[in-house]
């Protein structure tokens, strides 16, 4: 057993190797390595690598001699990887001034991308020098590894230090990791369940006050009693039909997942009610489903995918104009998901208030509660699908992906 965990060894170390080699080799730069073991690596740009014996060995802790490598090439070759990373990285020389600065903390920080270099690190953390963890390290000499830092900013941090030949410091790579982002998921946990807590105590005395006045309208004069039954019930109803659409948004949801045909499902199901609302509202309905998909199953709750399709079929309908509304439905099977084209020829969506369509309480309608869209994308959400939209002049385009096994 331990003979063939040492092959496997052996045979990774010359894979890592090998792969090592290409990246030299590849590098867009002339440079010298020279290895405490006694052997220098040449690369000269344009030709493939050399490697040498050598006994007499001057190198720093990284075995790296930096006054042959142009440390600027090596900064502008690494930044289009560095600018994928989601933390925050910034490269400072020794006087405390950004040489590399990636998107992500420019742009978390409110900086223009690539505006950062040339200018001090508390440019961008607009805190004093003597807080800044980075600039500690640049003071001390000294690497830190996983500082936690409680400040407005940051929560861990950690720093490398490049130095050159004669042990002074080339660079001081930091690699933070940003804290807004938690804070405010943390603030939004906690207003959901605020929010969640003070919904259902609204909706608990306006089920109370509905009751009453049906209890109530048998027992008072036609006119009022009328009152209740056309104005007071209806809008009591509203509120609690605005507070449940709330709580779905404001608190994780409670579905009866199972495993459905997809054929089924839209042929037999979802068709009969769109259906009865196309015929009420005289809505041309097409539904057009490859024939495969007859043969496809997904994870879902039919309920809750009905909402949906409900939802967006009443946005249609508001947004029909002059001409008849015609809605069409496509479905096909795009890789591994189950891909919904719902798609009308209303009056479309104007592109200052498209990007807030999927906003809570977002609404251009005057008796609109801003939840139909933000309820439906969290409920194709918790389906681990997907809800987008398009929408021009000539109509309003939904697209849903729902995994398919």
């Amino acid at each position: 057993m331990k003979n063939n965990m040492d092959y496997y060894e052996l045979e990774q170390l010359k894979k890592e190797n090998q792969m090592l080699q290409e990246l030299l080799t590849d590098l867009p730069m002339s440079f010298t390595f020279q290895h405490k073991d006694g052997y220098t690596i040449n690369k000269v740009d344009g030709h493939p690598l050399s490697i040498e014996a050598s006994t007499e060995i001057e190198c720093n802790k990284l075995n790296i001699m930096p006054e042959i490598i142009p440390f600027k090439e090596i900064e502008v070759f690494v930044a289009p990887i560095l600018n994928l990373i989601p933390y925050h990285i910034v490269f400072l020389d020794s006087d405390g001034i950004m040489t590399f600065c990636n998107d992500q903390a420019a742009v978390d920080h409110g900086e223009a991308k690539g505006s950062m270099v040339g200018r001090h690190i508390r440019d961008l953390i607009k805190i004093p020098d003597e807080k800044i963890i980075i600039l500690e390290s640049l003071r001390t000499n000294q690497e830190i590894i996983d500082r936690e830092v409680l400040d407005r900013n940051y929560y861990k941090v950690n720093t490398k230090l490049i130095h050159n030949s004669d042990g002074s410091i080339n660079r001081v790579i930091g690699v933070f990791y940003f804290l807004k982002s938690i804070k405010e998921a943390e603030k939004q946990a906690v207003a959901g369940r605020i929010a969640a807590g003070i919904a259902h105590e609204i909706r608990n005395p306006l089920t109370t006050v509905r009751g009453y006045l049906q209890l109530l309208q048998s027992k008072v004069e036609p006119k009022v009693a009328n009152l209740f039954s056309e104005l007071l019930i209806p809008e009591i109803d509203r509120a609690n039909k605005i507070i449940t659409d709330f709580l779905a948004i404001a608190k994780p949801a409670q579905t009866n997942m199972e495993w459905m045909n997809a054929g089924y499902f839209l042929n037999d199901y979802l068709i009969t009610f769109l259906q009865t609302q196309a015929t009420l509202y005289n809505v041309d309905l097409q539904l057009e489903i490859n024939p495969n998909i007859d043969n496809l199953f997904f994870m879902g709750d039919r309920e809750e995918l009905l909402q949906v399709f409900m939802n967006l079929m009443q946005n249609s309908i508001q947004a029909k104009n002059i001409e008849k509304l015609k809605i069409t439905i496509q479905v096909q099977e795009e890789e591994n998901y189950l891909q919904v084209i719902f798609a009308d020829n209303g009056s479309g969506i104007s592109p200052e208030v498209f990007a807030n369509i999927f906003e809570p309480f977002f609404s251009t309608k005057d008796y609109g509660t801003g939840l139909g869209l933000s309820v439906s994308k969290k409920i194709i959400e918790n389906h681990s699908g997907l809800l987008t939209a398009k929408s021009n002049q000539h109509g309003t385009t939904f697209y849903i992906e729902l995994p398919i096994k």
